[in-house]
This record gives structure tokens, sequence and C-alpha cells, in this order.
């Protein structure tokens, strides 16, 4: 038996499915507190939701969380694999001009990332660069002229 998703504003739900939206992005660190800073260096604003455990950020349209790396793998029952490595995912915050994305890598540098890939223009036609957060975990920072934004700041895609 299948559980029935309900459909809510904002969201897209198949029946007898997953609802198609990310809600929650957790990401396993080393030290929580070094990490908080980083993301704090960045503007974004730590909620108070957060405990000494677990850090919190609320994004646009979802929730950013740290968590240590070993507790985070006890918690999904898998063995903490020890040094990170890429692992096939990127995150990205999409920005409306390349000048943005220009001053986004800027503070990310002041707040302590590594730039991987500096921003350059794409093949597909749009400006995108990468850094590293304190553990390794890679961000694109990317205008992307073919996904406007809608008025709450989420990407408008194409259906």
């Amino acid at each position: 038996m299948t559980a029935q998703s309900s459909t809510t504003t904002g969201s897209s739900t198949a029946p007898d499915g997953v609802p198609a939206r990310i809600s929650v992005v957790t990401l396993g660190v080393s030290d929580l507190d070094r990490s908080a800073r980083f993301y704090e260096g960045l503007g974004w604003r730590r909620s108070t939701a957060s405990s000494p455990e677990i850090v919190w950020f609320r994004t646009a349209d979802s929730a950013l969380g740290l968590f240590p790396t070993d507790e985070l793998a006890a918690d999904a029952g898998v063995p903490a694999t020890g040094e990170p490595s890429f692992r096939g995912v990127t995150l990205a915050v999409n920005l409306e001009s390349p000048a943005l994305v220009d001053a986004a890598m800027k503070t990310a540098v002041e707040a302590g990332a590594v730039v991987v890939k500096p921003p350059v223009p794409t093949t597909w036609g749009g400006y995108s660069g990468y850094f590293e957060d304190p553990d390794g975990h890679l961000w694109e920072l990317a205008h992307n002229p073919f996904f406007p934004f809608t008025e709450d700041g989420s990407l408008d895609l194409p259906e």
C-alpha cells in the first residue's frame, strides 16, 4: 500500500509519488562551528532552530543543515568514509547577472572558500564558477539567462 500525497501550494506531487521538491540539504561537516562561521560569512543567517548539535540556515525555498559527518553517517545507517572526495554532487546558487556571480565569489573567498574554477562564460550561454566550502562541498555560482526568477526569488524552470 502506498500513501497518497497531498498537493500544497508551490509543490509538485504525483499520486502515490514523492513530491518534486527539495526541502532540506544537510551537509556533513568536520567542524560544526567553523562551518557555521563560513556560511555566516557568506551573509546567510543562522536559524533560531539551530542547536549545539546541528546548525540551520534558511534559503529561498528550503533549508541548509550542517551536522557532524560521523553523526550524519550514523543517522543514515552508513559508514563514515573519512576524508571527503567528489561524490558527483554540487550545490548551486543561481544569480541574476554575471556581475552578481563575481561579487558572490568574492564574498565566498572572503569567508574562506577555495575557488575551484573561477567564473567564466559557459558553452551553454551562461556564466559560472565553483568554490569549495571548508569541508570540500562544491558550490556553483551561476548566471543562467534561460532560467528567470519568480517574484519570490525561486527559479522559473520551463515545464
